[in-house]
């Protein structure tokens, strides 16, 4: 007989499985999702004090990778507020060992530096002030994660095609079998028709979504894992959950 622990999981599984095939739960999402997206809901929520621009969904959903996974280290292009990379340290913070967040940005604004260098999850964060797909980053991120036997990326920094397709070049070699590389906001191939960014670089054709479909046509190695956006429902990334399967 299964634990009531073991049968909540099975019973879990059973209903991602039907969602995949749930036409009426899809509508629904979409119909939520443009609310969500005409309301900054993303800009609704913070993380031990620092603002986290993503949906509660996907920020469960990796809480659950990294307990599962438990990486050395998670490298983040893209930082923000730095709400993100606290959440990650604090996650690997209670699982113990050394796990460290790598977090790379172009310009670490000073106010989000002060408080992310006195935070007290400080201690798990190496930061890295520097594109993403600059050569030295990218080989310095190499060399700190050079003895890691498990990690994961998230790429979240600049969302053109051209931009996202070099950090999966550059980073995806360091994620591990049955790690993930999560790129971020591939649902703006899906919404910037209704709300387009004409301030920056991407939208419909260009962008993550679009650099992850031609990613995935030259790489075998990585699939998009659908059973995680079955499982989040409300995603901001739909697709851009890559689990490295070779």
């Amino acid at each position: 007989m299964n634990s009531p622990n073991e049968q909540y999981f099975i019973n879990r599984s059973e209903q991602i499985a039907k969602n995949k095939h749930d036409r009426q739960l899809k509508q629904d999402v979409r119909t939520i999702t443009d609310s969500l997206i005409r309301t900054n809901y993303i800009k609704n929520f913070s993380w031990l004090g620092r603002p986290i621009m993503q949906y509660p969904t996907d920020m469960i959903t990796m809480q659950e990778l990294i307990w599962r996974i438990k990486p050395d280290f998670i490298i983040e292009t893209g930082i923000a507020f730095g709400g993100s990379i606290i959440f990650y340290a604090s996650i690997l913070e209670m699982i113990g060992g050394l796990g460290r967040v790598i977090a790379i940005d172009n310009d670490i604004r000073e106010h989000n530096y002060t408080a992310i260098d006195e935070h007290q999850m400080r201690k798990r964060i190496h930061l890295i002030e520097g594109s993403s797909v600059a050569s030295w980053v990218a080989e310095e991120v190499r060399e700190i994660t050079r003895c890691s036997s498990m990690t994961m990326v998230v790429l979240d920094s600049n969302h053109s095609e051209k931009h996202v397709l070099k950090e999966l070049e550059l980073y995806t070699p360091l994620v591990h079998v049955d790690s993930y590389c999560i790129v971020c906001d591939t649902a703006i191939e899906h919404w910037a028709d209704k709300y387009p960014f004409p301030e920056r670089p991407w939208g419909i054709g260009n962008n993550p979504g679009t650099a992850v479909k031609k990613f995935l046509k030259s790489n075998d190695n990585f699939m998009s894992d659908l059973d995680i956006e079955s499982q989040t429902v409300i995603t901001g990334h739909p697709g851009g959950w890559l689990r490295r399967v070779k």
